[in-house]
């Protein structure tokens, strides 16, 4: 593709599934409570613990492109409601993050990611706090980009912008490609990038929005569409 010298790839339902990510990672948290703050595990389920992580994160508005941030006031606002040192935050917070590193991509995506890397410089931009390089993407992406690291979250324009500050780079000569309709593709095409609507569900494309210029099942037809 004329042009194109970036791929920039969300992480979180592009590259691995999010969900069975969480629900692992947050079944990791409540063992560690049940080890270090037991009143908490007795009383409190995993979906206690996302009820309260929400509340908070209604409360503290600032923290939501921050979600480590979020999740560690979520944690010593818990801890000292049951009468634990809020320090414990950090210990319990690694636990947590630990797991949420251990994810399982798409069967597809290591192979297009080698493909790729052949042509384009590729990096992982995130909303998430998904670590890259404890990942086992570590060595597909040259770089990762996050929320909290640029200041602002997706889908606001602005996100993509910084990102391509970063890179030094043309927005025109980046591709975002990504899973969401508005986070990822409307606001990439906003910052003026080239985008790709990876639908692997096969949902129909909201009305509302003007239509990415590729969409692909996955990763695999990607690379038919680009290197072809």
């Amino acid at each position: 593709m004329t042009g194109l010298r970036v791929i920039a790839f969300d992480l979180d339902e592009t590259l691995w599934p999010l969900q069975p990510t969480l629900d692992r990672a947050e079944a990791v948290l409540h063992r560690w409570l049940r080890g270090h703050a037991p009143r908490i595990a007795r009383h409190l389920g995993v979906d206690a613990l996302r009820a309260h992580r929400r509340r908070v994160a209604r409360e503290r508005p600032e923290l939501a492109w921050d979600v480590t941030a979020l999740r560690r006031e979520h944690l010593r606002r818990l801890l000292a409601e049951w009468g634990y040192p809020p320090g414990m935050a950090e210990e319990a917070l690694a636990a947590f993050r630990a797991a949420r590193d251990r994810v399982e991509p798409y069967p597809d995506v290591r192979v297009a990611l080698g493909a790729l890397s052949r042509r384009y410089r590729l990096v992982a931009v995130s909303n998430g706090n998904a670590r890259l390089e404890r990942t086992p993407l570590a060595g597909y992406l040259d770089a990762a980009f996050h929320a909290a690291g640029l200041g602002v979250a997706k889908p606001d324009p602005g996100f993509f912008r910084a990102l391509v500050a970063r890179l030094g780079v043309g927005p025109g000569a980046v591709m975002h490609v990504g899973d969401d309709p508005e986070r990822d593709v409307e606001a990439a095409r906003r910052a003026g990038l080239r985008t790709a609507w990876v639908n692997r569900a096969g949902r129909p494309w909201p009305a509302a929005l003007e239509p990415p210029a590729l969409t692909v099942p996955d990763l695999e037809a990607l690379c038919d569409r680009l290197l072809a």
